[in-house]
């Protein structure tokens, strides 16, 4: 998403909350006076995070004068990583992993419903502004897939009809536990183990 749309329309200004403003005070006190600008990825997230999930052009310039450097290395930053957005996301931005795995294992079909519930285009806000979604590669769920993320959350050993439910539950903000969606513990096996005998 990042460096593939930037919003129209761009807040004039942008200013830390006082709670963000605090934890950039702790943020930096990790970093050498001499190596602030180390600490240009978490205030992005922090500004993400307050701006209902996207960036805006004032953000990376206020990143840049508390980081004292440029624009343009901040905004370098924002659109190498995929996890920075340039324009809005909707409340539920929704990441469907691709990679073989996750292909193999069924995520065309994720994908579809997407295309279905939320927009039928990749980057594009449904039409009640709430949700948007977008191809991604290795998200590191390998063994579950196929899976998404949401947010910040993994739901992972995905169906049509579990995802279905999951993209439902967006419609009424009643998203199901993150997780494997079939009861799967960690990464363990989707079949019991069985011992070999000598």
């Amino acid at each position: 998403m990042s460096g593939k749309n930037v919003a129209k329309d761009q807040p004039a200004t942008f200013v830390f909350n006082n709670a963000n403003s605090a934890r950039i005070h702790k943020i930096l006190k990790k970093y050498p006076a001499e190596r602030k600008k180390s600490a240009v990825m978490p205030l992005l997230d922090l500004a993400q995070r307050q701006h209902d999930n996207w960036i805006p052009n004032a953000a990376i310039k206020t990143i840049g004068e508390i980081l004292n450097i440029p624009y343009i290395n901040v905004y370098e930053v924002v659109t190498f990583y995929t996890m920075y957005n340039l324009a809005p996301v909707g409340k539920y931005f929704v990441q469907v992993c691709t990679t073989s795995p996750c292909m193999l294992r069924g995520s065309g079909k994720i994908i579809n419903l997407c295309k279905k519930h939320i927009s039928e285009k990749e980057g594009k806000l449904s039409n009640d502004k709430k949700t948007s979604w977008i191809e991604v590669e290795c998200l590191g769920a390998c063994v579950s897939a196929p899976m998404m993320q949401i947010n910040d959350d993994f739901y992972e050993d995905l169906t049509e009809e579990s995802a279905t439910k999951i993209f439902e539950g967006i419609k009424n903000d009643k998203l199901p536990k993150p997780g494997s969606q079939k009861g799967r513990v960690g990464f363990e096996p989707s079949k019991r183990l069985t011992l070999i005998e000598n």
